[in-house]
C-alpha cells in the first residue's frame, strides 16, 4: 500500500514558532562590540535556550564568534559537530569520572570545578605526555561549582596541582548579575585577588547582565546567554536587545458561551455574561506553562485577549467576547510569544523568568527559522 502525500506541514501545525537568526547575531554583534577587546562568547547550552544548536552555532559562528559554552559534554558533542574546526567548545559541568579522554577526543576543555577534577585532568595530561587545556572555575559567591576558598588556598599553597594543565581562563560567576546589588563589587574583589594568586591566564566573569556593570566586570571573555535570544539582561531598564522568537498558535474553534457556564478542567473559570471562547492549539505539553491559567494574554489580531481556565496539555482557551466574529476565525494563528507579548512579558505573567519560557519551548511546534542577512561586501 503506498501512502498519500501529505499537505503542507505549516498547514497541519497546531502552532508555528518562528526563530529569526538575524536577532540572535545582532544581539551577539551588539554585545561583542560593547566589550571589545574582550572576546565575545556564546552560551549555547540548553539547545541554545531553546532556538536550536544546529542552527544558531553556525550563524553565530558565521559572524564571527569562536568561543561556545555548554553544561554538559552531551551539548558540547552537538556544538562540536556543527561549530567551525578552530572553535573553542567549554563544558561547564566539569570532568566525570573516566571521561577525561573523551574531552580530549573531541577537542572540548572542561570547565574543572573542584581539586579532584584537577587531579583528574593532571593525570591524563601525564598520561598523554603533554599539557592540556583546561578552563578552571573559582567561586567566588554562587556556592554551586567553582573551587571554594579552602580548595582555592590549597590550589595556590601547592602549585605543581597544575603541573600538566594548561589553564586558558580562570574563570567564575555572578549571582546576582541582573540586580544592583553590592554582592557585584564582592565578587568582583574576590574573583581579582584570586587571580592575583594564581598564574597569569585570561579572566572571564561577566555574563550577560554582568556585561551591562562595565568593563571591571568584562576581563578577557565574556560568557552572555539569556542576551543572545532577547531576555532582558537589564531588567530595572528597557530592553536592549532585540527579540528572537514569535510565537502562533492555531485557533481551532470558537463557541458563544454564557453564565453559568464553566471553562476548562475543574471549572474553574466562570462565565459571567454571554460571550466567545477561542480555543487555541497549544498546551504545557509545548512548554506553554499551566501556571498561565486565568493569567496570561494572547493577541488575536492585534487585540490582546485574556486566557481563561486552565491550560491543559495540548490546549489553551481565551476569551474573545470583546471580538468582532470576522476576527476569530478558526484555522487561523493568535500570538503567545512577539512583538506584542515579549518573552519576559509571557514569563512575568506566568511567574517565571524568560530563560525558562525559551528552554521550555516543545518539540511539537513547526519550525521556521529565518537567516541573517549576508555581510555587507566592503
Amino acid at each position: 500500500m503506498t501512502s498519500a502525500p501529505l499537505s503542507d506541514p505549516l498547514a497541519r501545525a497546531g502552532a508555528v514558532l518562528t526563530i529569526d537568526l538575524g536577532a540572535v547575531v545582532a544581539n551577539w554583534t551588539q554585545l561583542r562590540d560593547r566589550v571589545a577587546p574582550a572576546e565575545c562568547a556564546a552560551v549555547v547550552k540548553a539547545n541554545a535556550y531553546g532556538l536550536g544548536v544546529q542552527r544558531v552555532v553556525p550563524a553565530l559562528a558565521a559572524a564571527g564568534c569562536r568561543t561556545f559554552v555548554v553544561a554538559q559534554f552531551e551539548e558540547a558533542l552537538a556544538v562540536r559537530a556543527v561549530a567551525p574546526p578552530d572553535a573553542r567548545v567549554l563544558s561547564l559541568g566539569g570532568l566525570p569520572a573516566g571521561t577525561a579522554p573523551d574531552f580530549t577526543a573531541h577537542s572540548i576543555l572542561p570547565v574543572l570545578n573542584h581539586l579532584g577534577d584537577i587531579a583528574a585532568w593532571q593525570a591524563h595530561a601525564r598520561a598523554q605526555g603533554t599539557a592540556l587545556p583546561a578552563v578552571v572555575h573559582i567561586d567566588t559567591g554562587m556556592n554551586r561549582l567553582g573551587l571554594g576558598p579552602d580548595e582555592l588556598d590549597t590550589l595556590v599553597g601547592d602549585l605543581s596541582r597544575l603541573d600538566g594543565v594548561d589553564v586558558r581562563v580562570w574563570m567564575t560567576h555572578l549571582a546576582c548579575g541582573d540586580e544592583d546589588t553590592v554582592m557585584n563589587s564582592q565578587q568582583l574583589g574576590r574573583f581579582r585577588s584570586a587571580v592575583g594568586r594564581l598564574p597569569a591566564a585570561k579572566a572571564s566573569f561577566a555574563n550577560s547582565s554582568g556585561i551591562f556593570h562595565g568593563t571591571a566586570f568584562h576581563f578577557d571573555l565574556v560568557r552572555p546567554g539569556c542576551a543572545l535570544y532577547g531576555v532582558n539582561p537589564t531588567p530595572a531598564t528597557a530592553n536592549p536587545m532585540r527579540g528572537t522568537i514569535r510565537l502562533d498558535a492555531r485557533l481551532l474553534q470558537v463557541r458563544n458561551v454564557d453564565s453559568p457556564m464553566t471553562v476548562g478542567y475543574g471549572a474553574t473559570h466562570r462565565v459571567a455574561a454571554r460571550g466567545k471562547i477561542a480555543t487555541i492549539a497549544v498546551g504545557y505539553a509545548d512548554g506553554y506553562l499551566r501556571s498561565l491559567s486565568g493569567r496570561g494574554h494572547v493577541f488575536v489580531n492585534g487585540v490582546a485577549a485574556p486566557v481563561v481556565g486552565r491550560v491543559s496539555m495540548d490546549l489553551v482557551t481565551v476569551d474573545v467576547s470583546h471580538l468582532p466574529d470576522a476576527a476569530v476565525t478558526p484555522g487561523g494563528l493568535v500570538e503567545l510569544i512577539g512583538p506584542n507579548r515579549p518573552v519576559d512579558t509571557v514569563a512575568s505573567e506566568g511567574g517565571t523568568i524568560g530563560y525558562e519560557i525559551l528552554t521550555s519551548l516543545g518539540a511539537r511546534y513547526h519550525r521556521v527559522y529565518r537567516d541573517p542577512p549576508p555581510p555587507e561586501v566592503a
